[in-house]
């Protein structure tokens, strides 16, 4: 069997994939990132049958009847449904390669650097039991780095904040290692938590995680604008049970979000805090650069420049950094294996 799976895999395209609590990204090698889409399956309760995976069952979010569930089968960046992770992964694995008999890849998934040997174990076994031939990890950090064109391997500290929808990570990184980092299970989907809170306590409306994330989008910003925003917000009325609608600012959102996006600028302090003197100089001068979708966020790099006092960039593609980074990863050692 193993010999066959090494005959098919010279014809599986190498996939690097960004496993992300929200949206799973997948790079198949020299043809770019073909899959950007949720990290949700629909499930029926009845028959633990899937239903639906990826964008279909992002839209069935709060919208299922009782035997169907939108789950996500990741938490804060690891796998808390085994057997959900393996059918999604398998799904968008077939997605991107139809020709299934063909479909042994070898892959480089990119993980938190916090999780625990038990959780990284979880990741390769449900890799594997998607299909793939071989499966190697990478440190999330260390794979935004790449993937943002930082110069990972060279003697000087670069330091990378990457805000992914269920762990924010920090490192700094130089000669190919993780010279100091720091991992936190807040990010965002914990933005998204603060603004659906903050509406329920201060207008008695309740609103479900889609309306909270688009309001995020549209309104969240971590730093004053120059224009305020406003927009109308639907949902239920706590008190009558009713649908009702509010009208609510950009001002509002940045105050209901500054408790989550203040614990991330500590942490940032804190990573800086820990660097050696030489790394700290470098970073000062080379500035630090935001990845993942949290870098999104309008004003972070303002608020995280002003409060380090360090020059704070976004990077070019800031959501793709991570699986960008992975496929290089890829690349690279591959490329050092053959030749060996």
């Amino acid at each position: 069997m193993r010999a066959a799976l090494s005959w098919t895999s010279r014809f599986s395209p190498d996939l690097g994939i960004d496993l992300g609590t929200a949206n799973t990204l997948v790079h198949v090698a020299g043809r770019g990132i073909l899959l950007r889409e949720p990290s949700v399956v629909a499930v029926d309760m009845a028959d633990n049958r899937v239903l639906a995976v990826g964008e279909d069952a992002k839209r069935m979010v709060g919208r299922t009847p009782a035997r169907i569930a939108a789950v996500r089968p990741l938490r804060d960046g690891v796998i808390a449904d085994f057997d959900i992770t393996e059918a999604m992964l398998r799904h968008f694995i077939r997605k991107v390669q139809p020709q299934r008999w063909l479909s042994h890849p070898r892959m480089v998934v990119g993980v938190p650097s916090g999780i625990t040997e038990v959780e990284r174990r979880a990741v390769e076994d449900a890799a594997r039991e998607a299909g793939a031939y071989e499966c190697e990890l990478i440190d999330e950090p260390m794979a935004a780095a790449i993937g943002a064109g930082l110069p990972v391997a060279e003697p000087v500290g670069n330091m990378i904040l990457d805000i992914g929808g269920g762990t924010t990570e920090i490192a700094v990184i130089s000669l190919g290692g993780i010279c100091t980092q720091r991992s936190m299970r807040i990010a965002g989907e914990e933005i998204d938590e603060a603004i659906s809170g903050y509406i329920r306590r201060e207008f008695n409306l309740y609103i479900g995680e889609s309306t909270a994330e688009h309001i995020k989008i549209r309104l969240g910003s971590a730093f004053p604008r120059q224009e305020e925003e406003e927009m109308e917000v639907r949902g239920k009325d706590l008190l009558s049970g009713l649908p009702r609608s509010i009208v609510i600012t950009s001002g509002e959102i940045r105050e209901a979000i500054q408790g989550t996006v203040n614990a991330i600028v500590e942490m940032v302090k804190e990573t800086l805090d820990a660097t050696a003197p030489e790394l700290a100089a470098d970073v000062m001068n080379r500035g630090i650069v935001l990845a993942g979708g949290g870098a999104l966020l309008q004003g972070l790099d303002q608020l995280v420049s002003a409060e380090t006092d360090i020059p704070v960039y976004v990077a070019e593609d800031p959501l793709t950094c991570v699986a960008l980074g992975c496929a290089k990863y890829l690349e690279e050692l591959h490329g050092l294996h053959s030749r060996k």
